[in-house]
């Protein structure tokens, strides 16, 4: 592939950047532990699925969509899970940290590149995340500010509009097959599977999907490497 006309990398946020895969798990285990043995596999697979669900609707903050997540997990899986322990595992997301790689990677692409963001997230919650990522994102595209959530195109169309640049000088990085390979596909926008170890090979806490990314690595550090290259 050939990366000389890029200009702007952006990224998927969570799953990408941020390991919330362990940060999710650690909340949500005591909740369901209550309800006997439920696998990581499980809760992975049930958070996939309904928070797709949710963000398909009528748009809610993704606070709501975490603590609704959680309780209608706990319905599926005969849990109870009341109001409180949705917003206590919505909390959570403020605890969760970066994969080891990450940080190191985001400051080296920064020394040629600039970088954005293209989450699923508040804004209050995302300026928590931020702080944790230390470099500097000269766009930044959340769910709030666009009232929709990926794979919706809307979020993609904000971020080219407000970068002013062509497609081609535009790189996006993400793990989820279905929130971001999908979309950038569809118009026109070169990407990179982050594809990282998981529990559910392929998915991670994701809906699964079927995309054909330009680029697939393996994690951060990989694409910041070959990058460098």
């Amino acid at each position: 592939m050939d990366f000389s006309s890029i200009r702007l990398i952006t990224f998927d946020c969570y799953g990408t950047l941020i390991d919330w895969e362990t940060g999710m798990l650690a909340a949500l285990r005591p909740l369901f532990a209550r309800g006997g043995k439920v696998s990581d596999r499980q809760l992975l697979e049930h958070y996939g699925e309904i928070e797709a669900e949710l963000e398909a609707g009528p748009y809610l903050a993704y606070r709501q969509v975490l603590s609704q997540t959680a309780q209608e997990m706990g319905r599926r899986l005969g849990v109870k899970i009341s109001e409180d322990d949705g917003r206590s595992f919505a909390n959570s997301l403020t605890t969760w940290q970066p994969f080891p790689d990450t940080v190191t990677a985001l400051q080296s692409l920064a020394r040629r590149f600039r970088l954005g963001i293209i989450s699923n997230i508040d804004d209050d919650l995302f300026a928590e995340t931020r702080k944790k990522l230390e470099v500097e994102f000269t766009l930044i595209v959340t769910a709030q500010k666009v009232q929709s959530y990926k794979p919706a195109l809307r979020n993609f169309q904000e971020a080219l509009e407000r970068s002013g640049l062509k497609r081609l000088e535009i790189l996006h990085a993400g793990q989820s097959l279905y929130h971001d390979i999908l979309p950038a596909n569809l118009l026109g926008i070169r990407n990179v599977w982050v594809n990282r170890p998981s529990i559910r090979p392929g998915a991670g806490a994701a809906k699964p999907a079927e995309a054909q990314p330009t680029l697939q690595v393996s994690s951060l550090a990989e694409l910041a490497e070959m990058l460098k290259r």
